[in-house]
């Protein structure tokens, strides 16, 4: 089954470890130690990120290391950026809004 950037970004763990490989390649070993979790589990974590292509397994010697495909992201990115442009722009307006009231209520005040 090929599953998506999507999938891989749903869960706080695979967001973790994505920013853990972000800084550095790290065996499997390695990365399970940063978490509380089973190594199984970490493990389950780590296949979904290879099945979205996210990451890819290199073997050394014994130790199979992580690397980050950070071009993978970029669909996510991208998608997540036009939300992001439009949330800016309503906070923008609220805030001037919120201005304006302040402006306002200070007026009031001064004639008051």
């Amino acid at each position: 089954m090929r599953r998506d950037v999507f999938q891989a970004i749903a869960d706080p763990i695979r967001r973790d470890i994505i920013e853990l490989l972000a800084a550095d390649s790290l065996s499997v070993n390695q990365v399970a130690e940063k978490f509380e979790i089973s190594r199984p589990a970490i493990s389950k974590h780590l296949k979904i990120l290879n099945e979205c292509g996210i990451i890819d397994f290199d073997q050394k010697g014994r130790e199979r290391m992580c690397l980050i495909q950070p071009q993978k992201l970029i669909p996510a990115f991208i998608w997540i950026k036009q939300y992001h442009n439009l949330w800016e722009d309503r906070i923008d307006s609220f805030e001037n809004y919120i201005n304006q009231l302040q402006t306002k209520n200070d007026k009031n005040e001064r004639f008051s």
